[in-house]
């Protein structure tokens, strides 16, 4: 049987423990949760302060920082991988800080209590998987167009027109309407006449050219002949590249489109 002992949790502990207890975690690069009142100093590309408050903190063993409210899923304040962690006692307060060189920047918390400090060694060998709904590859669209081709603009999404509803609708980088229908499987031939009926009603109502393009993450038997006979394209999307985009911190983007959209 085992004797690694996963977490360490230690309730309240004084300052001098808590060092100890941090210094170690650092020095074998293990992970740490704290809860505690305290604030937070920014130095680097701006700077901010973080009045007192009582947050949870997370240091990860690649040098990540994260310091969350009690309240919504994104930290008031953050660092990426690669920071150097150093922790010391100034009066009866607990204070550490996390440096990064390049670039230039740093972040010091001040803990004037600290109600939970946890000593995690954690083993995490499982593989990730992400998987995204066709509605999440329209979103990965709208966050970065060049899913489709270079120089797609999206002007509009769920479009509206005699069949039914485009999913992503825009203007390719010579100036042509696209009308972009997507599958998050398998697209058969059944797509492809839906967009072939899409293309006809946006060409009755505008003077310009319009395309085509069915995203998708490989065609059926047959789909590739009958995209060329009717003159569409097709651009393979895959859905777990578009899960990936939505992770990113860009995805802010998104929200901005959905809120400018009338």
């Amino acid at each position: 049987m085992s004797s690694r002992e996963p977490v360490l949790v230690v309730h309240n502990p004084a300052v001098e423990k808590a060092v100890s207890l941090v210094r170690d975690a650092f020095s074998k690069q293990k992970a740490l949760l704290i809860v505690g009142n305290c604030w937070v100093d920014y130095c680097g590309r701006a700077s901010s302060k973080l009045e007192l408050g009582e947050r949870i903190v997370i240091f990860k063993e690649d040098g990540s920082l994260l310091v969350h409210r009690s309240v919504g899923y994104e930290p008031v304040n953050w660092q990426p991988p690669g920071c150097v962690f150093h922790v010391s006692a100034v009066g009866e307060v607990l204070q550490v800080r996390a440096v990064r060189r390049k670039p230039s920047e740093s972040v010091r918390i001040v803990f004037d209590s600290v109600f939970l400090l946890c000593v995690l060694s954690l083993v995490d060998r499982g593989g990730f998987a992400l998987h995204a709904s066709e509605e999440d590859m329209q979103r990965a669209i709208l966050v970065e167009p060049l899913l489709v081709e270079d120089g797609f603009k999206p002007i509009s999404y769920e479009k509206r027109v005699e069949p039914g509803f485009v999913d992503v609708y825009g203007v390719d980088k010579v100036g042509r309407f696209v009308v972009v229908e997507i599958k998050r499987k398998t697209a058969g031939k059944e797509a492809v006449l839906q967009l072939a009926k899409y293309v006809e009603a946006v060409r009755g109502v505008v003077n310009r050219e319009v395309r085509g393009i069915l995203a998708a993450p490989s065609l059926g038997k047959g789909v590739q002949r009958l995209l060329i006979s009717l003159g569409l394209d097709y651009k393979a999307l895959d859905p777990k590249k578009c899960a990936e985009v939505l992770s990113k911190p860009e995805t802010k983007r998104l929200q901005e489109f959905f809120e400018v959209k009338e």
